[in-house]
């Protein structure tokens, strides 16, 4: 629609290139520039600018250029446009308060330990069902829990903390354990009042007895029925948080059960965005996923269905230790395919608008770090200093365990 064809550049002797649009612009900053524009600027809210069909391109980068952000485009009508004159749209007071309140969205206020151990939430299970397919290794759980009664709220890439019943070997409560968010804030059923996880079933041999041992917390939640209640405390972290930027690159590096928290940036990114009116995702994602065998890949459906629905927003890589093999035969792990998109993703990492997330087992953090240093290395960066400016400018992000 807005192509530089000639069509697009007639000039008003055409009924398309006579057409008045008006621009509702946030965002313009005060400079020599806007000073000598003839249109108001101000510090907040919103300005309209009318603009002519034919110079609607231009005016876009010049808008652009001065800092603004259009929010908004609409036909001017002959009854807004009197003798020639261009002129706001007719608003009615409602509308042009709602306008001026138009500003660039501050951060959301990030909620921390709104539930403590010693007053936790008792939140019901209101789903559980399993998320390895049958061949698969191990059980992953899918819990649904419900915070209809209660204050807690949390961001995507936070963790919330389950207290399971019963004492330990001294006759102590059970501490809680944190496990990741795998719900985007409106939860799963987009009321804002449920939180999900991806819980792994913790199990193995006792190194000296050779009894098989199974995890107190995992165990009790991926035997959660439908209807028990969970203690729950939180939410913490700040560390996996999703940028508020709208262009960003997102490259997701996971292991596992550390898909929780990208599963809550990519239904954020592109499942809801209905409920989302101020996210528009419009950067590009890549998530690398490393699983044993096929039937343990999380979520596979609706991961599959969001790449071939995004192409341009979206890039799934698995890395399938048990079926596929690495570049120098062996068994393919996550740092394996990080090593042969390297040159690919460090392109993606120098990019001050891209933010790499790091979330699973901690092992898959050294050779990570190895091939980052190498590629690092071919374009005379060191990769460690480079690593901890990224963290610093808030780009760096790993959660391992």
């Amino acid at each position: 629609m807005y192509g530089s064809s000639k069509a697009n550049q007639a000039s008003g002797n055409s009924e398309a290139g006579s057409r008045l649009f008006v621009y509702e612009v946030v965002g313009l900053r005060q400079n020599r520039q806007t000073d000598q524009l003839d249109y108001p600027i101000r510090r907040s809210g919103s300005i309209f600018i009318t603009v002519p069909y034919g110079r609607m391109n231009e005016e876009m980068k010049r808008i652009t250029r001065l800092g603004g952000k259009i929010v908004n485009i609409t036909p001017l009508d002959s009854e807004n446009n009197t003798n020639g004159q261009q002129q706001k749209p007719a608003q009615n007071n409602k509308s042009m308060v709602q306008a001026d309140q138009k500003q660039e969205k501050p951060k959301a206020k990030v909620p921390v330990n709104i539930y403590k151990p010693k007053n936790p939430y008792l939140g019901k299970c209101l789903e559980n069902y399993e998320l390895v397919d049958e061949g698969g290794i191990g059980t992953v759980r899918h819990i649904t829990l419900d915070l209809s009664e209660g204050d807690l709220h949390y961001l995507e890439g936070q963790s919330i903390g389950i207290v399971p019943p019963g004492e330990d070997e001294r006759g102590k409560p059970h501490k809680l354990r944190l496990y990741s968010i795998a719900s985007t804030r409106h939860g799963d059923n987009l009321d804002d009042q449920t939180v999900s996880l991806c819980v792994r079933q913790l199990e193995y041999d006792h190194p000296e007895t050779g009894e098989t041992v199974k995890g107190v917390c995992s165990s009790f939640l991926c035997n959660l029925e439908v209807g028990a209640e969970a203690q729950i405390t939180g939410p913490v972290g700040k560390e996996m948080l999703l940028p508020d930027d709208e262009d960003a690159n997102i490259i997701m590096l996971a292991t596992g059960t550390g898909i929780a928290p990208f599963r809550a940036y990519l239904w954020r990114m592109f499942k809801e965005k209905e409920q989302n009116p101020d996210y528009n995702f419009k950067g590009f994602a890549w998530l690398i996923f490393g699983i044993p065998k096929t039937p343990n890949i999380l979520y596979q459906e609706e991961l599959e269905q969001l790449a071939a629905e995004y192409p341009d927003h979206f890039r799934l890589t698995y890395a399938i230790s048990r079926e596929q093999q690495n570049a120098e035969g062996g068994r393919m792990y996550i740092q394996h395919q990080v090593a042969a998109h390297a040159e690919e993703i460090f392109e993606l990492i120098k990019n001050p608008k891209t933010h790499t997330y790091m979330c699973g087992l901690k092992g898959m953090e050294p050779g990570i770090n190895e091939t980052f240093t190498q590629e690092a290395e071919k374009v005379g960066i060191n990769w460690d200093e480079f690593r901890k400016s990224m963290k610093k400018e808030g780009r760096w992000h790993v959660e391992v365990y």
